[in-house]
């Protein structure tokens, strides 16, 4: 029996799975590389803490397959709370079948629902598919320049 496609908040049994995910991801990415128990620290803090944010996985037939990460701010400019959305991947085995759209417009739907601002990410520059991806979903060019300093 088909389980089907859903979109829902990521549970304690997800976490590997989600870390996989990541280390794929972390790949691809060249700010970042893959360290399993950092990124599980990660994601259990988040799971634990949900004023921090929010888990969303995808499943197909019941596995994860993709997953987004919703951080929750305050914006002084909106007046609002906000979200941050990271790490947002679709296992390899599952692209190009749309379910990348249904994971970032359910985590878009939470977020109107819980009154959220605005919906901030970041994505490499050099990646050119996710960049159309994004702007597909009505994503629009900042002219705010992201700057960081490791602790």
């Amino acid at each position: 029996m088909s389980l089907g496609t859903i979109v829902d908040f990521a549970t304690e049994a997800d976490l590997s799975a989600m870390a996989d995910l990541l280390h794929e991801l972390f790949t691809l990415e060249s700010d970042f590389r893959p360290e399993r128990d950092k990124q599980l620290a990660g994601l259990r803090l988040i799971l634990d803490t949900p004023a921090l944010g929010r888990l969303f996985v995808l499943r197909i037939d019941g596995q994860v397959a993709g997953m987004a990460n919703a951080l929750i701010t305050v914006s002084t400019a909106c007046g609002a709370p906000v979200l941050l959305l990271e790490d947002v991947i679709v296992g390899r085995a599952w692209r190009g079948r749309g379910h990348g759209r249904r994971l970032v417009e359910h985590v878009l739907d939470w977020a109107r629902q819980q009154g959220m601002g605005r919906v901030t990410l970041l994505a490499d520059q050099d990646n050119a598919h996710a960049l159309a991806f994004y702007e597909r979903l009505g994503f629009e060019p900042s002219a705010m320049v992201v700057r960081r300093r490791v602790l």
